[in-house]
């Protein structure tokens, strides 16, 4: 993935770490005919998630699940000063 995840790939890629998947649970819930919104496409094409036996187990490979704690990672809040300018700590702000 040359680029960072969009939102929803992130969204995607924790929804199926989240618990056991199946392939028509997967296509129920993220399968649409928008061409903007291919999120279960690309998520194969990138070699985010694969198909698994005979129950059609829908799971993270390595590269997704690298991708998903990346993400998470970069994720986290943060304290930081609205601006350069010196305040006092209490008029920081948090961003998430």
């Amino acid at each position: 993935m040359s680029d960072a995840p969009s939102l929803i790939m992130i969204q995607f890629l924790s929804w199926v770490a989240d618990r056991p998947r199946t392939y028509a649970q997967t296509m129920e819930a993220w399968r649409t005919t928008c061409p903007r919104l291919s999120v279960w496409e690309d998520a194969v094409i990138e070699d985010l998630v694969r198909i698994d036996g005979g129950l059609r187990a829908v799971t993270l490979t390595a590269r997704g699940r690298a991708v998903l704690r990346q993400a998470q990672a970069g994720n986290d809040c943060v304290s930081k000063p609205r601006s350069t300018r010196r305040r006092p700590a209490a008029v920081e702000s948090r961003t998430c």
